[in-house]
């Protein structure tokens, strides 16, 4: 079983019974010596500001509500055990066969996070070195790392142009 990579794979629950379940699962992993099978399980949140009259108060919420994403070898003995944990209705995909999300997916949808190191900062000359604009040369107007995106100022056709690139899509000019 260890030539097998755990994938994400998305979970159906109740309404409200998303931090149960991920906490049963979990649980369960552990008491059936399944931590190398069910590697994680998360309930991807994200704190909002709410304003009620005149308070305000920070609360987190589920990005995902009735979802849980779960990280596992895909086995009869964990879709089993996935299936059977109290308040899951059952895995997305089509019929009973769950259908693991792709890297992009699980990206974009703040399930797992990359971090890219950057060696370059605002004004600094890039190279991009990815993407429709490969080698294209251009300077780093403004830089997000919580997004994971560059803009880049890119002369085209005798204009300035601004691109967005994800962090790794662009290095440093060597000069």
């Amino acid at each position: 079983m260890a030539d097998q990579e755990a994938k994400w794979y998305v979970v159906h629950t109740y309404s409200g019974y998303e931090n149960k379940v991920a906490a049963d699962l979990m649980t369960t992993a552990e008491n059936r010596n399944l931590q190398d099978m069910i590697v994680d399980v998360k309930v991807p949140t994200e704190i909002v500001t709410e304003t009620v009259g005149d308070k305000t108060k920070e609360v987190e919420n589920k990005i995902y509500p009735c979802y849980v994403f779960v990280k596992m070898v895909y086995t009869d003995e964990t879709w089993y055990v996935v299936r059977n944990i109290r308040g899951c209705t059952g895995f997305v995909g089509p019929g009973s066969k769950p259908v693991p999300l792709t890297d992009a997916e699980v990206y974009r949808m703040g399930v797992e996070t990359r971090s890219v190191k950057v060696n370059y900062s605002v004004g600094d000359s890039v190279r991009i070195i990815d993407g429709p604009l490969d080698d294209f040369v251009g300077v780093v107007e403004e830089i997000d790392a919580d997004k994971n995106y560059v803009r880049v100022i890119v002369s085209m056709f005798g204009r300035e142009t601004p691109v967005e690139l994800e962090l790794g899509q662009a290095e440093l000019l060597e000069d």
